[in-house]
């Protein structure tokens, strides 16, 4: 699976690190409270893996730093790549499972825990997401009424960025609806450059797209039902969400380079076209962490030469927020899920989300985190929005879905709306494709 949505993706070869373990147990209690002294877990070592890299990675390791301050126990992080379900699964079958994993998508966190991979997270986890976490996130981490997953890291995909240079040489302000976005975009085009950068290329930028528009257009309550399959991707909902995207697909004064354009424009592409030396389009829309690639790579000042609207409210429907996230989970397997858990419970405190926060690029679903912990207002705006939607924030569709519909490359979804892209002539044909998938997929 391609690493969605919560940052740019990672690259697709793991990365192998070895350390020599330490394998000093401690004894018995709770695992942060156990042993002696300041440092209980002094001696251990914990071994983590998840899909992030470069930027992402060293922030995290930041986080597990302050665990070892804290516990004294030794971390180790393998970045799986973008394939997390087929590398941990054959770790696990080498007999060399880490003790945690940081999941991104739902449906692999069900498969984990369907397989009988996961252990349930400590009653002390699970009283500190009772008390800063909405509902829905412990609804998204749990099995069967299990809780088995701790979202550490959350992305707030329903954010259209832009260039303020731009919208204001066009003489446009950010819109509130999205008919008056698509005419902003008319007019910004109208001014030299195209309206919007779409990442075409990578197939899950487009499943955001469609969420969006689905979840204000059709509502919450259908979206769940899809998103569980228990709606048809046939229903009359879905072809009207893909006509109204195919009236943005199909207009090329619309899209930077047209639909040919888009469709060999990766993630950081389309932020370069915005954001990049040569800008070619005024607004790309992604999530919170199109900031992150604004800034880093290409030295815009949040807030001021970059900036973001909310994704307006479709037809008479409610602006979305849509979300994604990383959840960690603690795996049978591992040669130290004692420490792992400890992990966890210190990764549920606003202490160890605020470490990142300080870093920048990161966004916490931890209500109990004190939003001046973020570094720039723009970033805390974001965190404010997704803390306030509450349980009304729905997660990432595709990554609810099994891994060969929504976060195969070239395959189910995200090949399915390329294609749409494409020639999105056809909503109902389209609709009638991607219930095909799913239906072969959800049963898979």
């Amino acid at each position: 699976m391609m690493r969605p949505r919560t940052t740019l993706p990672a690259s697709g070869t793991a990365l192998v690190l070895t350390l020599a373990l330490g394998a000093t147990a401690c004894g018995g209690g709770d695992p942060v409270a156990a042993g002696g002294g300041d440092k209980p877990l002094g001696g251990q070592t914990v071994s983590v893996a998840g899909v992030w890299s470069g930027t992402e990675q060293k922030n995290f390791q930041k986080v597990l730093d302050a665990f070892t301050e804290k516990t004294g126990a030794k971390t180790q992080f393998v970045s799986t790549g973008d394939n997390v379900s087929t590398v941990v699964g054959s770790k696990i079958e080498g007999g060399n499972a880490p003790d945690v994993v940081m999941v991104p998508q739902v449906g692999v966190l069900q498969q984990f825990a369907e397989a009988g991979w996961l252990k349930p997270l400590s009653a002390t986890t699970a009283k500190s997401v009772d008390a800063d976490y909405a509902s829905v996130w412990k609804d998204y981490g749990s099995v069967d009424g299990t809780l088995y997953g701790l979202y550490f890291k959350a992305a707030h995909k329903s954010t259209v960025w832009y260039s303020p240079d731009a919208l204001d040489q066009a003489g446009v302000q950010p819109p509130k609806t999205y008919d008056e976005m698509l005419r902003a975009g008319r007019t910004v085009s109208d001014s030299g450059l195209a309206a919007f950068s779409v990442a075409g290329q990578d197939g899950w930028t487009l499943t955001d797209w469609f969420e969006n528009v689905y979840l204000s257009q059709a509502g919450p309550e259908k979206y769940d039902a899809l998103a569980a399959h228990e709606l048809k991707w046939t229903d009359q909902s879905v072809v009207d969400a893909l006509t109204t995207l195919g009236d943005l697909f199909e207009d090329k004064q619309l899209l930077a380079g047209g639909q040919k354009g888009a469709l060999n424009t990766d993630f950081p592409g389309s932020v370069e076209k915005v954001f990049g030396p040569e800008p070619e389009a005024g607004m790309v829309y992604e999530g919170d962490f199109v900031a992150g690639v604004a800034k880093d790579q290409f030295g815009r000042k949040i807030g001021e030469d970059a900036d973001f609207f909310p994704f307006p409210p479709v037809g008479g429907g409610k602006a979305p927020v849509v979300s994604g996230g990383d959840a960690a989970v603690v795996l049978k397997d591992g040669k130290n899920t004692k420490a792992g858990m400890a992990l966890l419970e210190y990764l549920a405190t606003p202490e160890a989300a605020a470490v990142w926060a300080e870093a920048g690029g990161f966004l916490s679903p931890n209500k109990g985190l004190d939003l001046s912990s973020y570094g720039d207002d723009v970033t805390r705006s974001t965190a404010k929005s997704l803390i306030e939607a509450g349980d009304s924030v729905r997660f990432d569709m595709s990554d609810q879905a099994p891994a060969a519909f929504g976060g195969t490359k070239g395959a189910g979804e995200w090949k399915i709306l390329q294609d749409f892209l494409r020639d999105p002539s056809d909503p109902k044909a389209t609709a009638t494709r991607l219930e095909s998938a799913a239906a072969k997929a959800y049963q898979g």
